[in-house]
């Protein structure tokens, strides 16, 4: 008989993981991360702990081990079913055994097994990973300790077995700490570190301040992703590390030789950047999930995340160039779509789409991506008008691997920018549908707004492709590069692109080398010349080569096919190279086995599934309860693993609910359901937000009696200011301009473009009575901005 077991809460029995310390030593733009998470096991019988739980997608994890009592064992890297097998073994054998993978279907998923911890037991479990931060649009460098693991959705023809098992509770019911400190090293000066997390101050460790540390107060819950900001001086400038290879690695392979890192920041000529492009085919593609219809944070005032991707596209219609083409997609477990195909942009089907975009709900089931997109790329391409695809999602699915494959194979059709919406969204789907489709990818998290970035994404958008991207090195004689990084295929204004190569043969360490990037923009050739030094840095812990390693590993695996037949001599370099680095890939595991007494372990193995925080909140109906049980292989039968029980909704516990039929899976917070339904007053529309849906598709206003009331002005104030000579249309449009500038200047990135098209369309009209109502205008309002601040 199969007993499924699983995260046991009913009865108010304990969760083995008890603490989580983290470690972040960050040198310029990379970071190391140490997490060692602390397990006790305060049951009466041995326990096997399961713990499913998130990372960057693009991380490169090198290091696993554990402590019992005084002994310590460090795991191995293997390939993923030997080392499966020799858990397996371990257990039934009667010592204790740590297993670490990486899902099959998403790179940034994890799953770390501890079995069997005996009675009263404890156990410290390390892992060390190595991440690239990113960059801000205010050139901060951000680092990301995900927390938040949403339960994804599976298509409904994926297996149950295949779909990793998520346990997630309320994030206020998390029962572990965090506690983190960062080391800061940069060559620059370093001037804050800024977080929406509380932070003990922030102590430099020299006069330069180069050196640094920051950390967590006390106390932290561990029940919301952790984002730090760094801000260093200059961060933006270009600039070149090379690493020492390892004296005990063969020379002349990857781990033997140095490896340089570049941080390019293309410049475009200024005639370019000032230009944006008036045509194009924008698609745009909305995640209506019941994923969607949680909040964006687990803060006061929260807005739900449909509702922000509403606003949003308010916004993005009204900053559409006219002439254009666009269409809307929303996706859930189906798809629609507003226009059988893409339509030209104009007043009519700008009021039409508003329309749609104001009916939009989270009603649409599960995550299922693939079927929109395949819709999308199967149409043909109009001439003249580039396709460019914005995709907004909370990145909730498992088929992350599929999703990427799709968009790679269509990249010389579009370009693809993403935009993962909450915490909890799968880096590895929003990162990587950006890099593979030529694009851009944006994190929403917290408190931040979606507009300013959606907008930041859209300039990019509206700038002229760069084409025919070409590496030029020149190194000493004898010396060579391998470039590690996949080809870059994408460069925008001002954004930051990585590049890893592998130095082969001998060279002085005096000497330098340089690389010259070289592109074609808007029919111009433009280059950007580093040159740099080929002294290697100073200890560096490899962290370079691992990443270099990581990023040649990603390429590889792409190649290898999801779903087809494996590529065996590509999945064979590919384990030689995650064995020889030390990084882990989605053929190989780490495992550690400490020898114990060599008893087998008498009776079933106690399984118990260790949560993850969740935000989620939801509304719509309950889906129906099931059971799933995915039962691995047993020696000997004396445990049985792999299965779990799902709790009851009327269960005091969280609940991780499971409708098999959608492969929908979604946590209720209960408490926060009846919170929600008590609130029955919706908050006044923020006046930008009118003011915006006012707007033609044209960029013009109309004076009417909406416009005044965004104003907080009598109709008879503006007639009395309105200029005998001005068209109506003319003067609502200027005050529109005014009122943007004299009061809402904190927000003018998500106004920037309708702005841009107002005073396009005022020019347009070649009237010579600006200037007098510019004047009224100011006297109207209350303001004082010039006439050349408003384009005019």
């Amino acid at each position: 008989m199969v007993n499924c077991c699983g995260l046991v809460t009913a009865k108010n029995e304990p969760v083995p993981l008890k603490g989580v310390e983290v470690e972040v030593h960050v040198k310029g733009h990379v970071a190391t991360v140490t997490s060692t998470l602390k397990y006790v096991n305060e049951e009466q019988s041995p326990i096997e702990a399961v713990f499913v739980f998130p990372l960057p997608g693009d991380a490169a994890v090198c290091h696993f081990g554990a402590k019992i009592g005084d002994a310590e064992v460090v795991a191995e890297l293997q390939d993923k079913e030997k080392a499966r097998e020799q858990y397996d073994d371990a257990l039934s054998s009667g010592h204790q055994a740590f297993l670490l993978e990486e899902s099959d279907k998403s790179p940034d998923v994890f799953r770390m097994n501890v079995g069997s911890l005996r009675p009263g037991e404890s156990a410290a479990v390390s892992l060390v990973y190595i991440i690239e931060l990113t960059v801000e649009a205010d050139h901060a460098l951000r680092f990301c300790l995900p927390a938040v693991l949403n339960p994804r959705y599976a298509p409904p023809e994926t297996r149950l077995a295949d779909v990793p098992q998520v346990t997630s509770v309320p994030a206020a019911t998390v029962p572990y700490t965090l506690s983190l400190k960062v080391h800061l090293s940069s060559p620059q000066p370093i001037t804050k570190v800024e977080s929406k997390c509380p932070l003990e101050p922030l102590t430099f460790l020299n006069a330069e301040k180069t050196l640094a540390e920051a950390s967590l107060s006390s106390g932290h819950k561990f029940n919301q992703d952790v984002e730090l900001l760094f801000y260093y001086q200059d961060a933006h400038q270009p600039t070149a590390i090379v690493e020492a290879g390892s004296a005990k690695a063969e020379p002349g392979s990857l781990m033997g030789d140095p490896v340089v890192l570049l941080s390019l920041y293309p410049e475009f000529p200024a005639s370019v950047t000032s230009s944006l492009a008036t045509c194009g085919e924008f698609i745009l593609v909305v995640d209506r999930s019941g994923s969607m219809d949680c909040t964006m944070h687990g803060g006061s005032g929260a807005q739900m995340r449909i509702d922000s991707a509403r606003d949003t596209l308010l916004l993005l219609l009204k900053s559409l160039p006219m002439g254009c083409y666009f269409n809307i997609y929303g996706f859930g477990s189906h798809y629609e779509s507003f226009f059988p195909k893409s339509v030209q942009y104009d007043q009519k089907t700008m009021d039409a789409a508003l329309k749609k975009v104001q009916e939009m709900k989270a009603d649409m089931g599960g995550t299922e991506i693939l079927q929109p997109l395949k819709d999308i790329y199967s149409q043909p391409c109009l001439p003249g008008h580039p396709r460019q695809v914005f995709i907004f999602t909370d990145g909730e699915v498992w088929n992350t691997k599929l999703v990427l494959d799709l968009v790679k194979s269509n990249a010389h059709s579009h370009r693809c920018f993403s935009f993962g919406i909450g915490e909890g969204a799968s880096t590895a789907l929003i990162t990587g549908m950006a890099r593979e489709g030529s694009g851009h990818a944006q994190f929403i998290t917290g408190t931040e707004r979606m507009q300013p970035k959606v907008m930041q994404s859209l300039r990019y958008a509206l700038q002229p492709a760069v084409k025919d991207i070409s590496i030029m090195w020149n190194l000493p004689e004898g010396l060579s590069v391998t470039t590690l990084s996949p080809p870059l295929n994408v460069i925008f204004q001002g954004q930051r692109a990585l590049l890893y190569g592998q130095l082969k043969g001998q060279n002085s360490s005096d000497s330098e080398g340089s690389v010259t990037v070289k592109y074609n923009l808007a029919e111009q050739s433009v280059s950007n010349k580093l040159s740099f030094s080929l002294k290697p840095a100073g200890d560096t812990g490899l962290s370079l080569h691992r990443l270099g390693a990581r990023a040649l590993l990603r390429s590889m695996e792409q190649e290898c096919g999801i779903g087809g037949p494996e590529q065996e001599g590509l999945k064979e370099k590919v384990l030689q190279l995650s064995l020889q680095s030390g990084v882990i890939s989605s053929f190989t595991s780490f495992i550690g086995v400490l020898k114990g007494s060599g008893k087998a372990v008498q009776g079933p193995l106690l399984h118990r599934d260790v949560p993850t925080g969740h935000m989620m909140r939801m509304s719509c109906p309950m889906p129906q309860v099931a059971y799933g049980c995915a039962p691995r292989s047993m020696k000997g039968g004396a445990m049985l693993r792999g299965c779990r029980l799902q709790a009851m909704p009327m269960m005091d516990a969280c609940l991780v609910q499971s409708n098999h039929k959608s492969g929908f899976l979604v946590d209720v917070d209960m408490a926060s359901v009846e919170r929600e339904a008590q609130i029955d007053a919706e908050p006044q529309k923020d006046l930008l937000l009118q003011l915006i849906g006012l707007q033609k598709a044209s960029g013009s206003w109309e004076l009417d009696s909406s416009l005044i009331t965004v104003f907080e002005k009598t109709e008879e104030e503006v007639a009395k200011q309105t200029p005998s000579q001005a068209d109506r249309a003319v003067f609502a449009t200027i005050l529109a301009l005014i009122w943007l500038h004299g009061f809402k200047t904190e927000a003018q990135e998500e106004w920037e473009f309708l702005a841009m098209k107002a005073s396009a369309w005022i020019r347009a009209q070649k009237v010579d009575y600006v200037p007098q109502c510019v004047q009224a205008g100011n006297a109207l309002l209350g303001c004082e901005v010039q006439q050349e601040a408003l384009g005019l």
